[in-house]
């Protein structure tokens, strides 16, 4: 019986695997846009008139990147506790040999629910970040035929 439920286990566990690697990907992406605004809190101070305003404009995208980051990681790990909550109701319900299965279909719907709600939020975040990477026409020589 045991052996049963460790196996009916492994499911939810495997998406545990997938979203802590997803929360890898996130941590490093805030890193490095945290470095960057870090960088450009430096430069505000040193620059004005048009130059200036690219940066204000710059770090206000920045900060709308970290807030959806830090959002979509807050969203993964309420997912991840919910799948932590399956498994354990995966075990209660075998253990206690009570009939509560359907406990454990819900928990599980509600971490993938805030599973995709996450990863729709990394979606938004990686378009606003591309968004914002534009190379001046003049980088690109678009009228050389190359």
């Amino acid at each position: 019986m045991i052996a049963q439920t460790i196996q009916l286990a492994l499911a939810p566990v495997f998406v545990l695997v997938a979203i802590g690697n997803i929360l890898n990907l996130l941590a490093g992406r805030l890193a490095r846009v945290v470095d960057r605004a870090r960088v450009l809190q430096v430069s505000y101070k040193e620059t004005e008139g048009a130059e200036h305003d690219e940066i204000v404009r710059e770090i206000r995208t920045l900060d709308k990147r970290i807030a959806m980051i830090n959002r979509a990681i807050l969203l993964l790990v309420v997912s991840g506790v919910m799948i932590g909550l399956t498994v354990l109701s995966i075990f209660l319900t075998t253990y206690f040999f009570a009939h509560l299965g359907w406990l454990d279909g819900f928990f599980f719907l509600i971490a993938l629910s805030f599973l995709m709600t996450a990863l729709v939020t990394f979606l938004a975040e990686t378009r606003l970040a591309s968004s914002t990477l534009r190379i001046p026409e003049a980088l690109l020589e678009l009228d050389r035929r190359l």
